[in-house]
């Protein structure tokens, strides 16, 4: 449960961390190099894991602080804080605001962020020539399909109903950005440079299999458009 939210909590300020970077790449080019110093780029790794680090321990001590009773079984592939804190026999209305201000401000804050970098870099994208939209807009693709599925799965979590027939949809979205999205990544993110598209295009440029079809596919298209 502790990696969990950890990781999570991580990916959310890493994602904030790539908007503001690719702002000031697309945005401000010849200052990038000057303001992303080294320094700032060790900030940027070390500042979200410090708050990740912050907010699991947080969840942790208060949730295994409180009495646990009943049935020890949850309906769950994963320790879920929420089914957690309904196994307890005490009070929980303290650590449920708890749980409910961090989580929100960690996703409000970082939300926040990434909006404004993203209208700065839609404010930035307008000024460039037709080649250059195309490129800032390939770059800036894969990191907002990422964002989309992690915040529209977590945002459905955060408010889905307690009722039990909601429990089965529940962990088939929690599948989405504990399993799926990890696995996408590489993809999403190695398919946005023209290189690696190339490299897998020439790879499978011989084979004839329905799969290895389909894949030749959607490299040509995304050599053609972009992600």
């Amino acid at each position: 449960m502790w990696f969990s939210g950890f990781f999570v909590v991580s990916e959310c300020f890493f994602l904030t961390s790539m908007a503001h970077d690719w702002y000031l790449a697309i945005g401000k080019p010849l200052l990038h190099a000057l303001i992303m110093s080294q320094r700032v780029s060790v900030q940027l790794v070390v500042g979200p894991y410090g708050m990740a680090l912050l907010s699991s321990m947080t969840y942790m001590i208060l949730t295994f602080c409180l009495p646990l009773c009943g049935p020890n079984i949850i309906n769950h592939f994963f320790c879920d804080i929420s089914l957690l804190l309904s196994l307890t026999c005490a009070n929980t209305s303290l650590t449920q605001l708890t749980f409910f201000f961090l989580a929100g401000s960690t996703g409000i804050l970082s939300a926040l962020i990434m909006m404004v970098s993203h209208v700065c870099i839609l404010v930035a994208i307008w000024k460039k020539t037709a080649h250059g939209r195309q490129n800032a807009f390939s770059t800036c693709s894969s990191h907002l399909v990422v964002v989309s599925i992690l915040y529209g799965t977590l945002f459905f979590i955060s408010v889905r109903p307690g009722s039990s027939p909601s429990l089965d949809i529940n962990k088939v979205i929690s599948l989405l950005y504990t399993v799926v999205m990890p696995m996408l990544n590489p993809l999403v993110y190695s398919l946005g440079n023209k290189e690696v598209r190339y490299t897998f295009g020439t790879k499978f440029e011989r084979k004839t299999s329905p799969a290895v079809l389909v894949i030749r596919t959607l490299l040509c298209c995304t050599l053609d458009v972009g992600l």
